[in-house]
């Protein structure tokens, strides 16, 4: 996107708004992307690196939700007013649905602190998120896609690692509907829906997320982890027989409970 785009000029002009109100300041020490789950931050060295590019893959579709609502849960943790910036095509929101304002205070999100731009095509969204990366004063960057992203290729990676290095902000790619492929990530997980705890009187449990850790750069890769949202505490929590730190071999499918191995 060029410098003269009233739509990138409008949100660096919100942005800088927002950090002066205290945004930029509201980021934790340390910058990272921390979960609220103890064991999960620590076993990631404090939570996901600020300052580096996070993967996010739903290799079915059905699970492009819950990818979308863990990354978004994760970045609105932050404290502060600091907005979280979320790049889409519209294809993607064709696909996976508005994101629904209602839908994040319920779970306990500031929706105000979400600024969301679609792109009509995958060229424009990774213009917009090469300049998005470089606004100072954001909690985070979402930039999500639906299926195979060609033009994300190293080259196009390594610049947007290097935007989120410099600016230190978090980058988190939605990769919905596609198959992992390499690049510069930090960190590259799995998330796939899991079946939520029920509530007195069968009412409908808090959100679950399985996650697989496929690639971590700074440490070994492998583990898997059930984490819980908390609405009342604002963060995740450990699941009962949460698999974390448990190494599974590699891509190996997990079974479910009671079947046999072939």
């Amino acid at each position: 996107m060029r410098e003269s785009s009233p739509q990138l000029a409008a949100l660096r002009r919100r942005v800088a708004r927002l950090a002066a109100n205290g945004g930029a300041a509201s980021r934790p020490a340390g910058g990272g992307l921390t979960s609220g789950c103890a064991a999960f931050d620590e076993a990631l060295g404090g939570g996901l690196a600020a300052g580096r590019v996070h993967e996010f893959f739903a290799a079915d579709a059905l699970d492009a939700t819950s990818a979308a609502a863990f990354a978004a849960l994760l970045a609105l943790r932050t404290p502060g007013k600091a907005p979280l910036i979320w790049l889409r095509t519209a294809d993607a929101a064709r696909r996976a649905g508005s994101i629904y304002a209602p839908g994040i205070a319920e779970l306990g999100g500031d929706p105000g602190r979400l600024l969301l731009i679609e792109t009509p095509d995958p060229k424009l969204l990774l213009a917009c998120a090469n300049d998005a990366i470089r606004c100072a004063g954001s909690a985070a960057v979402i930039v999500e896609s639906w299926g195979k992203f060609p033009l994300l290729d190293l080259t196009a990676g390594r610049r947007l690692a290097l935007g989120a290095r410099d600016s230190g902000t978090t980058l988190l790619m939605l990769r919905l509907n596609a198959a992992p492929a390499p690049s510069v990530a930090e960190t590259r997980w799995s998330v796939v829906a899991a079946a939520s705890r029920a509530l007195e009187a069968d009412a409908p449990g808090a959100p679950a997320f399985d996650l697989e850790l496929l690639r971590w750069r700074a440490g070994p890769a492998g583990a898997r982890w059930r984490l819980d949202w908390n609405h009342d505490d604002h963060c995740f929590g450990e699941a009962p027989l949460s698999g974390t730190v448990l190494p599974v071999a590699a891509r190996r499918a997990v079974l479910p409970h009671g079947a046999a191995a072939a």
